[in-house]
């Protein structure tokens, strides 16, 4: 569907129709990984927070995963004190710095990435949302995108 369609106005400036495009898109995405996540009783920034300790192999500070963050939230460590809360990661202070705080996943959080990870094997389109792209157009979009980014 066109953008003009989706928001059912006519955007004559090529510039302005691509930034509104952009901004219609990635809440349309947010809105389908968010009801994807939603049946692991998860957000896409706790995914994205398990993801980043799975990727770590070891724990790493709370300012790490803060900064590694695809969306930067002022609140990742209500975020991770919920995920603490589910067992699915584990936070320690650091010994000789007590304002420095490391965190790990657990093993209930590489079990649950494993089963996400399987569910996104069996569908998906559902939380990609890329499928109506070749690989070739999606590398492309990909090019465009940090280009724009400068």
């Amino acid at each position: 569907m066109k953008i003009e369609e989706a928001i059912q106005s006519k955007i004559e400036n090529p510039h302005v129709r691509a930034v509104v495009n952009i901004r219609y898109t990635s809440n349309w995405m947010s809105t389908t990984q968010n009801n994807f996540m939603s049946q692991f009783s998860l957000t896409m920034p706790q995914f994205n927070i398990l993801r980043i300790l799975r990727g770590a192999k070891g724990s790493i500070t709370v300012n790490t995963v803060k900064q590694r963050m695809v969306e930067k939230s002022p609140n990742t460590t209500r975020l991770m004190d919920k995920l603490i809360d589910k067992n699915l990661i584990e936070r320690e202070r650091c010994k000789n710095d007590r304002r420095v705080v490391f965190v790990n996943i657990s093993g209930k959080g590489l079990k649950l990435l494993a089963q996400i990870d399987e569910a996104l094997q069996k569908s998906s389109e559902e939380i990609l949302v890329m499928n109506n792209l070749t690989d070739d157009e999606a590398h492309k979009l990909s090019e465009l995108l940090d280009k724009l980014r400068g």
